[in-house]
């Protein structure tokens, strides 16, 4: 990936960041659940902390103790951080990366919106990239990430840097999408399909090619049959810049079908281009199911 194109990567997210979206719009909960959150989950974090973003779980596979310390790369808004610090306990730790400011800035804010009124604790959040994590040798017990793997550039330095980090014995827990068989050019060099995690992800065997020759042991790669054009769901759902006026008294509320899914059109919202319209673009003109899977990935460090 070269540096314009992550650049393009960075701000994308950084738009999503700035949106508005949060579990608070139909379209967002329901792409968290059909990648499997519960409701109960959502109930328990920020809801600025999801945005629509995930392809999986880790928590779900983790199996975290209490006390700890967990690493996710690429923590968004914060949405598996802020599980995993209820699950390690104020004795653990959770700790979030990210290359995009943006993103920081709105997990850190998000970490003083714990569901009791209070900061979350036992939370943190860094910025810098995966491939080169700002974090020292065997610290981590446990490291997970969302879809955000198949974004780096060099994979193979986000596997060893996953091993550097985790401590002997220690766990990896990953959601992303990896690819069932080759894209071919029309989404390969697509870079809303980059962008919305399809063209950067690598055949499943390659990944699991990659891990072992990182020194991880027990890999398992599972696909999890989940419709990745979910997604879709959350088009025409950003969250607004400024307050939007208020309707005449009679006035019809403006909606358009979207995969099954009422949305309304707020007045006043930001209606530029966002990574969810990209992606529902890109899914009415392409198979990506054929190509493309959610996958879960477990491996340890001997």
């Amino acid at each position: 990936m070269s540096e314009k194109t992550t650049s393009i990567v960075r701000e994308k997210y950084a738009q999503t960041a700035r949106s508005g979206l949060s579990s608070r719009d139909q379209g967002v909960e329901a792409v968290a659940k059909a990648f499997g959150y519960s409701a109960e989950e959502l109930a328990a974090i920020p809801a600025e902390a999801n945005m629509g973003l995930s392809c999986g779980n880790p928590l779900a596979t983790a199996n975290l103790r209490e006390g700890e310390t967990v690493v996710d790369l690429g923590s968004g808004g914060g949405l598996d951080v802020f599980l995993a610090a209820r699950k390690v306990g104020l004795t653990g730790r959770a700790i979030g990366v990210d290359m995009t400011p943006d993103m920081i800035e709105l997990a850190r804010k998000n970490a003083q919106r714990g569901p009791d009124g209070k900061p979350f604790e036992n939370v943190e959040f860094l910025l810098g990239e995966i491939e080169k994590l700002p974090l020292p040798d065997a610290s981590a017990d446990v490291i997970i990430s969302n879809c955000v793997i198949n974004l780096a550039a060099d994979k193979d330095a986000v596997f060893r840097e996953m091993f550097r980090v985790l401590k002997p014995g220690g766990r990896v827990a990953v959601s992303d999408i990896a690819l069932k068989q080759p894209l071919p050019s029309a989404l390969a060099d697509n870079i809303a399909a980059l962008v919305g995690c399809i063209a950067g992800a690598i055949l499943i065997d390659d990944y699991d090619g990659g891990l072992r020759r990182a020194g991880f042991e027990h890999v398992a790669i599972v696909d999890t049959g989940s419709d990745l054009t979910s997604y879709a769901l959350v088009d025409g759902q950003a969250g607004c810049c400024t307050p939007p006026p208020a309707p005449a008294a009679d006035a019809k509320p403006a909606s358009v079908a979207n995969a099954g899914l009422a949305v309304v059109d707020a007045g006043g919202c930001c209606q530029t281009e966002t990574l969810h319209s990209d992606l529902a673009k890109l899914f009415s003109d392409h198979d990506v199911n054929a190509y493309a899977a959610a996958v879960r990935i477990f491996a340890v460090k001997p």
